[in-house]
């Protein structure tokens, strides 16, 4: 069952489910708006290799926007810090931003119940789009659950700013 805009609207009042900053004009009729935080991060290496930490470039989108290459992975960041102990969450980009040829978070929408934080945004362009610190880029919704709940404590709980991935300490600890 997913959370009606509402649900969501209450929610975030009686603690159900945590955003912050809240702001009543980006829920939905069954869903939130996030924005986009001001950093980005690129994979600087010819080849990202998955059994070992790799170096990466911060970039910081001003106000004159930050123009996104095709053929590159950009790590952004949400604005707004979210999570519940009650609901999973799922985020998903917005089809205005689809429609510029931005895909955003395709691979791995879905959140932990008990994950708390600001979320990374994996951003692709198909052909060079500007984009802008506090646009608009995706929207949260919240499905209720069925079953005990084992809340999240994986390593990127309390995020904040885009995080790399870590799974070569996935690797590590299985050999």
């Amino acid at each position: 069952m997913i959370l009606t805009g509402p649900e969501i609207t209450a929610g975030a009042g009686d603690g159900r489910i945590a955003i912050s900053p809240f702001r009543p004009e980006q829920v939905n009729p069954n869903s939130y708006n996030v924005t986009l935080g001001s950093s980005l991060l690129t994979y600087t290496d010819e080849v990202i290799d998955a059994h070992r930490p790799n170096p990466t470039r911060t970039h910081y989108i001003g106000a004159e926007g930050f123009v996104l290459d095709p053929g590159e992975l950009y790590l952004g960041h949400t604005v707004e810090s979210l999570g519940s102990d009650t609901y999973v969450p799922l985020l998903f980009g917005r089809s205005s931003v689809g429609r510029l040829g931005l895909f955003v978070e395709i691979t791995a929408p879905i959140g932990d119940i008990g994950f708390h934080g600001q979320w990374t945004l994996m951003l692709s362009a198909v052909r060079p789009l500007r984009v802008y610190a506090g646009m608009k880029i995706g929207q949260v919704m919240f499905f209720a659950s069925q079953g005990d709940i084992d809340l999240y404590r994986g390593k990127y709980q309390r995020s904040v700013g885009p995080q790399v991935s870590r799974y070569w300490r996935d690797v590590m600890v299985a050999s």
